[in-house]
């Protein structure tokens, strides 16, 4: 399968990517934060996840480094699209 074509199965959204862990343990996949407690009871570190929406980060430890927070995401959908 090309690039091209998993890109095209995988479900909309507004970025897909991979759970990371940084130094200071927070959860983020490309350049967004993602929520703790939602990583910790539902996903794992190196799932592959599509994240539906986006908000400000209202952290102040955290904006600098991720502006923006997500905490509508879920696995990522491998479903040809209809």
């Amino acid at each position: 399968m090309t690039k091209t074509s998993d890109e095209k199965m995988l479900q909309k959204g507004i970025y897909t990517g991979v759970i990371e862990k940084d130094e200071n343990n927070n959860f983020f996949c490309g350049i967004y934060l993602l929520d703790y407690k939602m990583v910790q009871s539902k996903h794992a570190i190196g799932d592959l996840i599509t994240i539906k929406s986006v908000i400000e980060n209202p952290s102040d430890i955290s904006h600098n480094q991720y502006p923006k927070k997500s905490k509508n995401f879920d696995k990522a959908n491998h479903k040809p699209q209809q």
